[in-house]
């Protein structure tokens, strides 16, 4: 299981990466769950970050505008992220949430085949009038996406076990795994929670609070001592 941890900044960044993280994951909590930080931010990362080690984007909690999705893609690629994250805030539905992903994928591999796609979804999703969760890997499957990810919408301190249990995330898991592509789960993690995650054989795990100090997503700051514990926890799973 492949440990994501997402900074906002160059410094947070180098704490990831000092901590050992799999995949450095840039985002931006001001403009929500998955909030998408600005193209200079992408680059400098990418530059300091090592070439084996994958860096992430979010586009943001998109909105049903295909286009403008598509074209936020494109500067996230150019910009030096591996992986492409898309957050299906603002798509109510299967068809919407479809239309958005396989432009997305439609630009993103034109550009650069070896890129990752990832169709990110809400457990919380009734919170906010997302997509369903359910409706996830499938969407990920017929978009020709590489990963399903589910995360939460609102961070209000719940967590993504408030609202799926171990037997809805094994269900999620194992539909993903199904249509031969990799499972992502996120959504304000706990330490504790890594095992059942782990046993359940989700892909990877986003965690950004369990990181930071004082547990604190939005004021604490990712550091690396938290980070390399996190990551010596998962390694003692294998």
């Amino acid at each position: 299981m492949l440990l994501l941890i997402s900074p906002i900044n160059n410094e947070e960044a180098l704490e990831s990466i000092k901590g050992g993280a799999d995949i450095v994951d840039v985002k931006n909590p001001k403009e929500g769950s998955l909030g998408a930080n600005f193209p200079w931010v992408i680059r400098e990362i990418r530059d300091l970050t090592p070439d084996d080690m994958l860096v992430s984007a979010t586009l943001g909690d998109v909105p049903y505008k295909p286009g403008t999705v598509s074209l936020a893609a494109m500067g996230a690629l150019v910009s030096g992220a591996d992986y492409i994250k898309v957050g299906l805030f603002g798509t109510s539905n299967y068809d919407e949430a479809l239309e958005v992903m396989a432009n997305v994928v439609k630009t993103v591999k034109n550009e650069n085949p070896e890129s990752i796609v990832v169709a990110s979804g809400y457990a919380d999703a009734h919170r906010v009038g997302a997509v369903s969760p359910w409706d996830i890997p499938k969407i990920a499957k017929e978009s020709g996406s590489d990963l399903a990810m589910l995360d939460t919408a609102v961070k209000d301190g719940k967590t993504l076990f408030d609202y799926l249990d171990i037997d809805d995330l094994k269900k999620f898991v194992g539909e993903t795994h199904s249509y031969g592509l990799k499972s992502a789960l996120a959504g304000s993690v706990k330490k504790e929670q890594l095992k059942p995650l782990y046993d359940i054989g989700c892909d990877v795990v986003g965690v950004r609070g369990a990181a930071c100090t004082g547990g604190d997503r939005n004021n604490g700051k990712i550091h690396s001592s938290a980070v390399a514990e996190l990551k010596e926890l998962v390694n003692s799973f294998d």
